[in-house]
């Protein structure tokens, strides 16, 4: 997990220096909910994994229903509450979302192999 960290604070910091820093709030605050998601998700399907492998779909299916409320409320909350630009935000979120969450993809198939 160290390396997904990693890259995705250098990511961070490349795209924030190409873009003058611009958007540095909306860039980075994109970046950490799905970071500390995708992290807390593999972490938490690496313990059960090890210890009941069985138990893996309803992690998977409760984390889901817990990021659809999680992400849904952190939205509203980056916008209307701490006034983001809606733009730049939406494109960082989607962005190291669908990045993360195919890492996590890729780390599942080999967790599973």
């Amino acid at each position: 997990m160290f390396w997904v960290v990693a890259g995705s604070v250098l990511s961070g910091v490349l795209v924030d220096g190409l873009t003058g820093r611009r958007f540095s709030r909306e860039l980075w605050l994109g970046m950490v909910a799905p970071l500390a998601v995708v992290s807390l998700t593999w972490i938490l399907t690496v313990r059960v994994y090890k210890a009941n492998p069985a138990r893996i779909t309803s992690l998977m299916v409760g984390a889901f229903a817990g990021k659809l409320v999680f992400f849904g409320a952190y939205v509203v909350v980056a916008v209307a509450v701490l006034g983001l630009q809606p733009v730049p935000f939406a494109i960082s979120l989607t962005g190291y979302f669908i990045a993360l969450h195919l890492i996590e993809a890729l780390l599942l198939k080999r967790l599973f192999v």
